[in-house]
């Protein structure tokens, strides 16, 4: 592979990452806000803390839904690992789910990254979300109190880690 003269290395991902989780218990303490209120229920989707970062090639939500509701699942950066504070907690996205229980839905609003790729389709740059280290990629659904159900979408992340 070639190098620069400053012999810069590409991108390589020192180890695989695919996290997933269950939503039912999941608020973000506001059912039309998308700032976190001080009493919400989050989870940890992605911890580039301990590590060098993290590179999020899909976000994607499953949805377990047998009345035909849909969630928002909300998306946040933030440098805190034991619980997402409203002040430290940085909006990055949301990906909505399917009315139809089964059905995956990703997320498709990821930034293009630098990352070489070869030429094919429509799509000239990879997308994808950087975890910078330090970071945190918390999740949480928009709703103002936890569900009164268990088929809250099952929320993922695929990528790896650096």
């Amino acid at each position: 592979m070639a190098t620069t003269a400053t012999n810069k290395q590409p991108l390589l991902v020192d180890r695989v990452l695919h996290n997933v989780l269950a939503s039912n218990l999941l608020t973000s303490g506001s059912a039309t806000s998308l700032n976190i209120e001080g009493t919400n229920e989050s989870a940890v989707l992605v911890d580039g803390s301990s590590n060098d970062g993290a590179i999020v090639e899909d976000l994607y939500v499953i949805s377990r839904t047998a009345a035909s509701t849909q969630y928002k699942v909300l998306f946040y950066l933030s440098s805190s690992t034991d619980y997402l504070r409203p002040s430290e907690a940085y909006y990055i996205g949301q990906v909505e789910s399917s009315a139809t229980g089964g059905e995956v839905t990703s997320s498709a609003a990821l930034p293009r990254i630098l990352a070489p790729m070869p030429h094919t389709g429509d799509e000239s740059q990879f997308r994808a979300l950087y975890i910078p280290k330090g970071r945190v990629l918390w999740c949480t659904l928009q709703s103002a109190g936890p569900l009164n159900t268990s088929d809250g979408p099952i929320i993922g992340a695929q990528g790896g880690y650096f």
